[in-house]
């Protein structure tokens, strides 16, 4: 009994000397993470700042692109399966590649940030309440991204750096805090632990993604730079041109339309050729993925209705068009047969002859039909045909490390 209780009392005091090694964040591991709220329900201001938390430091162009993005999770994992299918494909063969998807703009123009797509598929169960809780709380979910700014600013661990530049403007009469690429042609994807600036999550579980390590004071860190006139070419305008950004004092993310229509983005739903709108869900894009809760649901399926009836009203009235001319066809023909007493031959039948529209060359029926079905919106490929190639980087942060429970101490 005596030595099982020393052989006991001394695995103790290794352990407690091994634990007394490990950096403070490693003792925050043994913490419960919170657990997630029922997914109709509305969050907390709390809950919010932790469910943003890692992406809270993003510049602003990104942010308000991953907002978006998030808003259609099945097409972020169609995004992430078709880079692994197309590996080799870089520069401008990607854009016009990513041209060539059936998804919505925001989630083509990732494609040229591939650690970004990777990312957001690590924990896509947190991408998609993202997206939910911005559906039915836009608000507030950008609200929450300024809390987070403000605080990490407050304590010195947020401000301007080579790659990104941090600035406090007014809008509205309210203080925002704006980050945007330093360079206006280069964008750097930031990695950084959120439990380094704000603690451990205390409402919401962080994403569930390799953060730098804490060893060395490696907590943040940026990865290659990307030149995006590789991408759009050098007349692309700078960062103040990108598709995507925000409207603080509006608390609204808006859209750069002739940034869509310039890169032959799918521009369904969108506002006219020029000039910003502000951006609206397109239900069509969700792809049956269930929204949060009734009334979120409610606002975005009438949409799909209403153009599922818009298609099948325009295919109706395509197919009584038809009949009509098909009516007039054999009228006209019976009419030629007799005349009076007197009995016609019946002529060949004309080889041209079509159903939109009588006597009709073939292919121009073809384009009239073409034409009916180009007002139901463009038709493009789900898959594109050349090799790909990555924007990423290697962090200076570090590689894997722990998951996002970790922390340095609470906000």
């Amino acid at each position: 009994m005596k030595r099982s209780y020393e052989l006991s009392f001394s695995m103790r005091a290794v352990l407690c000397a091994a634990l007394l090694l490990v950096p403070m964040g490693g003792l925050l591991l043994a913490q419960q993470p919170p657990e997630l709220p029922p997914p109709n329900q509305a969050l907390t201001p709390d809950q919010l700042d932790d469910l943003v938390a890692p992406v809270a430091l993003y510049p602003d162009p990104l942010v308000s692109q991953i907002l978006v993005a998030s808003t259609y999770p099945l097409e972020l994992v169609q995004a992430l399966q078709w880079l692994q299918r197309n590996p080799g494909i870089a520069g401008a063969a990607l854009t016009q590649a990513a041209e060539q998807q059936n998804w919505d703009p925001s989630i083509q123009a990732l494609l040229i940030f591939p650690d970004l797509v990777k990312r957001l598929n690590q924990d896509i169960t947190w991408t998609t309440n993202l997206g939910n809780a911005f559906l039915n709380q836009q608000a507030d979910v950008m609200d929450a991204v300024q809390r987070m700014r403000s605080k990490a600013q407050k304590t010195g661990k947020l401000s301007s750096t080579p790659q990104q530049t941090v600035t406090t403007t007014s809008d509205n009469g309210q203080s925002e805090i704006t980050i945007q690429p330093a360079n206006p042609q280069v964008i750097y994807l930031p990695n950084y632990d959120p439990a380094y600036f704000w603690g451990p999550p205390l409402y919401y579980p962080y994403a569930s993604w390799f953060y730098p390590p804490y060893g060395g004071g490696a907590y943040w860190g940026f990865g290659m730079g990307i030149p995006m006139g590789l991408y759009f070419g050098g007349g692309w305008g700078g960062w103040g041109g990108w598709g995507w950004g925000f409207g603080w004092g509006g608390h609204s993310i808006m859209v750069n339309n002739s940034f869509i229509h310039r890169y032959n983005f799918n521009s369904r739903g969108i506002g006219s050729l020029n000039g910003t709108s502000a951006w609206s869900h397109d239900a069509s894009h969700r792809q049956g993925v269930p929204y949060a809760n009734a009334a979120v649901a409610n606002r975005y399926r009438g949409n799909v209705r209403q153009n599922l009836q818009s298609r099948a009203a325009a295919s109706q009235a395509q197919s009584r068009g038809a009949s009509r001319a098909e009516s007039r066809a054999a009228a006209s023909q019976s009419k030629a047969e007799r005349m009076g007493n007197r009995q016609v031959s019946r002529s060949a039948p004309n080889q041209n002859r079509s159903a939109f529209g009588g006597v009709r060359d073939g292919s121009a029926a073809r384009m009239q039909s073409d034409h009916g079905y180009s007002s139901l919106g463009p038709a493009r490929s789900s898959g594109g045909s050349a090799p790909r190639g990555g924007g990423g980087g290697v962090m200076r942060g570090g590689g894997g490390g722990g998951g996002g429970n970790r922390g340095g101490g609470r906000r």
